[in-house]
């Protein structure tokens, strides 16, 4: 028998006591402010959530950034708010590789992580997401859970063909501990919360 062979019937022959798995029934973690801490956490990663009352206020608040004012390419699919490209006429997803700001929909928001669930059902292409310099995600405030177990609860797997949750704008450090942000996607990420 080769060492090769030996070692791995050794291993083979060591079984691990089966073990019961763990109790998801349980509290889990709750804020008292769950709007509060999900802006919190998504500033931590890189994001930014604003809060506000209608549609009216997310084209007022973006229309006092420069960078979207001089924007030649917008892509949005969230009603009220207007984009110069209609992402449904688009064939090609590559043509999207010069967008500047796409504003879509997101489903919910996590607390506990800053993290926005996505999915591709309101969007066609879904790389949009990847490709934007700056990604904006509208989300009804009522929209935030506690946790990842809530949120797991909430995520129906095979609804659509991309699912995700997101954290903050695109980020990548080296072993030299250089933070780039946008290395590898958007930018910058803003969700805005709409609604009491």
């Amino acid at each position: 028998m080769s060492s090769r062979n030996s070692i791995l019937k050794s291993i083979r022959a060591q079984l691990l006591p089966a073990a019961e798995r763990p109790d998801l029934n349980r509290d889990w973690l709750r804020y008292p402010d769950p709007w509060a801490q999900f802006q919190t956490q998504l500033a931590g990663v890189g994001g930014q959530a604003v809060r506000v009352a209608n549609m009216e206020e997310v084209t007022a608040s973006l229309a006092l950034r420069p960078e979207f004012v001089a924007a030649k390419e917008i892509v949005s699919t969230v009603p009220g708010i207007a984009g110069n490209i209609d992402l449904e006429s688009v064939q090609d997803p590559h043509a999207l590789e010069t967008t500047e700001w796409a504003i879509l929909p997101a489903q919910f928001a996590v607390a506990e992580n800053g993290a926005v669930w996505v999915t591709d059902q309101c969007v066609k292409h879904r790389v949009i997401y990847f490709l934007t310099q700056h990604l904006v995600l509208v989300l009804p405030a009522g929209e935030i859970v506690h946790n990842m177990h809530e949120a797991y609860a909430r995520v129906t797997l095979g609804e659509s063909s991309l699912g995700l949750f997101m954290s903050g704008p695109s980020k990548t450090a080296d072993i030299e501990q250089s933070l780039v942000i946008g290395a590898h996607g958007p930018r910058s990420l803003t969700v805005f919360c709409v609604g009491d």
